[in-house]
């Protein structure tokens, strides 16, 4: 008999985008419960340690929390398998997963820059991490579109969403930085494109990351276009 799952989210959260990636890859049915971000329940922090999602409920009973152990425990327990099977493969995976914070970071404090000097700032230290996992993705020669080759793997559901951040980020106020990572650019062209990153979020995700920008009052959602204020419900 398979599990039931709930999935606790914020609508704009990466890290939870991340846990409905691996499910809709693995194509399991689950529910979603969004969180008031500010106003979050007590049964919600009761099997949040750190107050924050992603939280997996499993068979209404059992909490998961952590979008790399979720990920990996749903790897482990529904097939298929999206970690390579070879063992030196598994860890390579699993190592560039561990490099996921640094690279969001990178995005995420570019994101929230306060003023255009921060952001100026923040911007110029994202070719780091870009540049690392393009020489990763070159590494691999022509083995495309996904980390390991064509299999999508539990590696790709965890940089998609913030590939989908940082290009939401430079529709809003252009960057120039991808163009010169063409491994990068090209993974994500082919993660934003795969079934289960585009089935992940809400249908309106880059309307309601960008209402959440001028919520948070963040100095990018000035350059939200006019047209988005009031086109969803803000997260």
């Amino acid at each position: 008999m398979s599990s039931k799952y709930m999935l606790c989210s914020f609508k704009t959260c990466p890290w939870v985008q991340r846990a409905a990636i691996v499910l809709r890859a693995k194509q399991v049915p689950y529910d979603i419960t969004y969180i008031d971000r500010d106003k979050r329940p007590e049964w919600f922090l009761k099997v949040s340690p750190h107050s924050k999602v992603p939280v997996l409920v499993v068979d209404g009973k059992d909490a998961l929390f952590e979008s790399n152990a979720i990920a990996e425990y749903l790897d482990e327990t529904v097939a298929p398998r999206l970690h390579p099977e070879d063992p030196l493969a598994r860890a390579r995976n699993r190592a560039w997963t561990d490099f996921v914070p640094t690279f969001a970071s990178a995005v995420s404090s570019t994101m929230y820059a306060d003023s255009d000097e921060e952001f100026a700032e923040k911007a110029a230290r994202i070719s780091s991490p870009f540049g690392k996992l393009d020489e990763a993705l070159a590494r691999r020669g022509n083995a495309g579109p996904c980390f390991n080759g064509p299999a999508f793997s539990l590696v790709d559901a965890a940089y998609a969403p913030f590939l989908q951040r940082y290009t939401f980020m430079d529709r809003l106020r252009p960057l120039g930085i991808i163009e010169s990572f063409p491994h990068l650019a090209a993974w994500r062209d082919a993660l934003l494109a795969h079934p289960a990153v585009k089935a992940s979020t809400v249908a309106n995700i880059e309307a309601v990351w960008q209402e959440n920008l001028i919520l948070r009052k963040r100095w990018l959602g000035q350059f939200v276009p006019t047209s988005v204020l009031g086109a969803s419900a803000a997260a």
